[in-house]
């Protein structure tokens, strides 16, 4: 009988982890904007719209060479009404980072914060750079890490699902 229950409960956290491994919307959560404001995920990614998020870190050069990149195709990316909104997971040891990081960039596109990784966890990412591509919030393509090349995939992703 233990063997059984054991097996079972195996099997049902197998399950689980599986199935929100699969996530494949994204899910209504509470974000800051750098203006401390809240806003809903819901409230960014409009339906039958294109997005490229990418959550990334202030500490996470792979993660900044990403966003770097993307900057030199964003103007192509806007011209095809796909949006890029880079969401921070700097905590609170790093979080006061995010501003002055962003205000040497040249990232036009949306910045948000999830600063208690409350989207990071209902997404189940483990590791960043993590970038999503969504129409609107259907997670259609997602990716971990980043090698120098890879932004143009993603907009050629784009181009090739429409």
């Amino acid at each position: 009988m233990v063997k059984y229950v054991k097996t079972s409960l195996s099997i049902l956290f197998i399950l689980l982890s599986v199935s929100s491994l699969s996530q494949n919307i994204v899910p209504n959560t509470k974000l800051k904007n750098l203006e401390s404001e809240f806003i809903y995920t819901n409230d960014v990614l409009i339906e039958n719209n294109f997005y490229i998020v990418s959550f990334w870190a202030t500490w996470c050069i792979p993660c900044i060479n990403e966003l770097d990149a993307i900057v030199d195709i964003y103007e192509e990316l806007e011209k095809d009404n796909i949006e890029v909104i880079a969401i921070s997971t700097d905590d609170a040891r790093t979080k006061k980072r995010v501003r002055p990081m962003i205000n040497g960039k040249d990232w036009n596109f949306k910045i948000l914060l999830d600063e208690n990784h409350d989207l990071k966890r209902a997404l189940n990412i483990v590791g960043i750079p993590h970038t999503i591509i969504t129409k609107g919030t259907k997670i259609i393509y997602r990716r971990i890490g980043y090698s120098p090349g890879e932004e143009v995939d993603l907009f050629e992703f784009i181009r090739e699902y429409e």
